[in-house]
């Protein structure tokens, strides 16, 4: 895939079309990453909380590849935040990394005078809005089986 400033410049809108979805397609994969590794860094700060404040000597089990190895919480509670300040790192260089796209899209729509159309703009029109934006929302019927 071509990029706008370094690469060979898009032929036809199709190309341009394709590559702002491409570039769209890797800012999603960002958020989802960063979404997943803020998650495990939850989970690491929950097992951290838990485990501080109990006797250093106490039998932990840790999953490690797979396998679940029983250690005390003297060993395992520096290998969690080591793990939990990694993850933090990533998250934070994925950040940078979708500043950077972020403007790189915007660079691309301004080069390219690109302007989103909603998909479902003309469905909002059709049913009003308030009901456009209660989409995904799943409602049981109002009396209900009792």
């Amino acid at each position: 895939m071509a990029k706008a400033e370094g690469g060979k410049e898009p032929v036809n809108e199709q190309a341009v079309a394709n590559m702002y979805a491409a570039m769209r397609s890797e800012l999603n994969q960002i958020y989802s990453k960063i979404t997943e590794l803020e998650m495990e860094v939850s989970e690491h700060t929950l097992v951290t909380n838990a485990i501080q404040p109990l006797d250093q000597s106490r039998r932990c089990y840790r999953m490690i590849g797979g396998v679940l190895v029983e250690r005390t919480i003297k060993e395992v509670l520096p290998a969690v935040q080591r793990n939990k300040e990694g993850l933090e790192e990533v998250v934070a260089r994925l950040n940078e990394a979708l500043e950077k796209k972020k403007k790189e899209i915007s660079e691309f729509e301004a080069k390219y005078k690109i302007r989103i159309r909603k998909a479902d703009a003309e469905v909002k029109d059709e049913s009003g809005r308030k009901e456009g934006s209660a989409q995904g929302v799943l409602v049981g019927p109002a009396g209900g089986s009792e």
